[in-house]
């Protein structure tokens, strides 16, 4: 529907129609508790193998991420061996992370970034994005591809590459995800969820005030009107592009 031919009525009418809304909103916030509680009860998966990453201190294990708290949630951000940018994807949610870690921080939760390429090679990206949270390369590790968002051509070559569950194809070796991790009191780390695909728009706060908009999102393909946050003045209100895996 066109913004010239959406329906106009009067006041009593909208409150009509607005309060036939709130029914189904307040179902959807039931049902939304109801699967995060859900998420909450799902079994654990305890980790034993001994990942490493490299960080601003040299080398780290799983456990140092945790930055002394006993949640932690890792965002996959997908930034490859090679690449001069990130992902403007990620970058779009990775815009939303400072302002979340100034009270996860106080509510035992960690929140930082993985990236498959080199600690040094996104330095220079991250200072011109002006981004403060932590931010880890696994490189020489297996953490990418344990988690289902790293590939090798091998994989994708001969259909055994699984994301989100499923058999993927194509040609992209780095995808997005989430992945949250629980320490108990004795030190051992747990795996307790892992999200792909159109489940970490839960981390973009912008979706949520363009979702309560007359035009939405207004998006075909997905996030094809995403820059990195310093590119918005070299393109158009309407431009469109390719999707938010692209590396421009």
């Amino acid at each position: 529907m066109s913004m010239s031919d959406h329906p106009v009525v009067t006041r009593e009418q909208w409150l009509e129609a607005r309060q036939q809304h709130l029914i189904h909103e307040k179902a959807f916030t039931r049902h939304r508790d109801q699967l995060s509680a859900e998420r909450r009860a799902l079994p654990w998966v305890l980790i034993d193998k001994p990942y490493r990453f490299q960080g601003p201190q040299g080398t780290l294990g799983l456990v140092d991420l945790f930055g002394g708290r006993s949640q932690l949630v890792v965002y996959h951000f997908m930034f490859g061996a090679g690449w001069e940018k990130g992902c403007k994807g990620c970058s779009f949610l990775a815009d939303h992370f400072d302002g979340a870690n100034l009270h996860l921080a106080h509510h035992d939760v960690a929140l930082v970034a993985v990236s498959h390429a080199p600690y040094e090679q996104f330095q220079a990206f991250r200072r011109r994005m002006g981004w403060r949270f932590d931010w880890f390369s696994s490189a020489d590790d297996d953490f990418n591809q344990d988690f289902g968002v790293s590939f090798d051509r091998e994989q994708l070559a001969s259909a055994t590459a699984r994301y989100n569950y499923a058999p993927v194809s194509g040609d992209e070796e780095e995808l997005p995800g989430l992945s949250v991790f629980c320490r108990n009191e004795q030190g051992q780390i747990f795996h307790t969820y892992s999200t792909y695909a159109r489940g970490l728009d839960l981390l973009v706060g912008a979706y949520n005030f363009l979702d309560l908009t007359p035009k939405g999102r207004n998006e075909a393909p997905i996030m094809n009107w995403v820059r990195h946050h310093d590119r918005y003045a070299h393109t158009s209100n309407n431009q469109t592009g390719p999707g938010c895996c692209s590396k421009d």
